[in-house]
C-alpha cells in the first residue's frame, strides 16, 4: 500500500494512477493464474509508468546522464525510452533490486525477443487492462489467462497491424518479439514509435 501511495505521489496525475492500478491488478490476476510471483507482477506493474509523463528532452537527457545507451529508433521516438528509465526509477527511488521485475519495466513497452513469463504479464496487462478500448482487447485478455504465448502473439499481431494501418513504424524490439513469437513483420520505411 506505500508503494501505490508513493507512486500515486510521483506520477501526480489521476489518470496515469488509475492505469497503473489497473495494470497492477490485471497483472496480479495473470500472475496467479500462470502461478507466478503474483507481489513481483503487481511490483512490476505499479512501478511501470514512474516516466511516462517525462518530455522527450527529459527521457533523453535522465537516460544519457545514467549512461544508458540509446539507439536510433529511441532517439527518433524518445517516449519509449520511459520504461528503461522507469526501471532505473523504480532502483533508485523504491529500492527495487529484483531483477525480474526491473525486466518486465524495462520490457512492458516494446516487449523483446527474450521474454521470461513475468515480463510476458506485464507487458499483456499494460496493453491489456480493461481501460484500454480497442476491438480485441476482452478476447486477449481472457486469453492471457488462459495461456501467456498465444495471448502474446495476439497482443504483439494487433498492436503491429494498429502501427501498420496508421503508418507508424515497429521498434526493433517489437519485431524481434513478433519475428520471436512466428509473426512476420514487414519492413517498410519507418517514422514513428510502437
Amino acid at each position: 500500500m506505500r508503494t501505490a501511495r508513493a507512486v500515486r505521489e510521483a506520477l501526480a496525475q489521476r489518470h496515469r494512477y488509475a492505469h497503473v492500478l489497473r495494470v497492477a491488478r490485471f497483472a496480479e490476476r495473470l500472475a496467479r493464474a500462470h502461478r507466478l510471483d503474483a507481489g513481483a507482477a503487481r511490483t512490476a506493474a505499479l512501478l511501470h509508468d514512474l516516466a511516462r509523463l517525462y518530455s522527450d528532452e527529459r527521457l533523453l537527457r535522465e537516460c544519457a546522464e545514467r549512461g544508458l545507451a540509446i539507439d536510433a529508433f529511441e532517439r527518433a521516438h524518445p517516449l519509449v525510452l520511459h520504461a528503461r528509465l522507469g526501471a532505473e526509477l523504480a532502483r533508485e527511488r523504491f529500492g527495487v533490486e529484483d531483477e525480474r521485475v526491473l525486466s518486465a519495466i524495462r520490457k512492458h513497452t516494446l516487449a523483446d525477443a527474450v521474454m521470461s513469463p513475468l515480463d510476458a504479464v506485464v507487458y499483456l496487462a499494460d496493453g491489456l487492462e480493461p481501460g484500454r478500448a480497442f476491438p480485441e482487447r476482452a478476447e486477449l485478455a481472457a486469453l492471457a489467462e488462459r495461456d501467456l504465448d498465444a495471448a502474446l502473439r495476439g497482443a504483439l499481431a494487433s498492436s503491429i497491424a494498429y502501427l501498420r494501418r496508421r503508418g507508424l513504424a515497429v521498434a526493433p524490439q517489437t519485431r524481434a518479439a513478433a519475428e520471436r513469437y512466428g509473426i512476420i513483420v514487414e519492413a517498410p520505411e519507418e517514422s514513428s514509435p510502437a
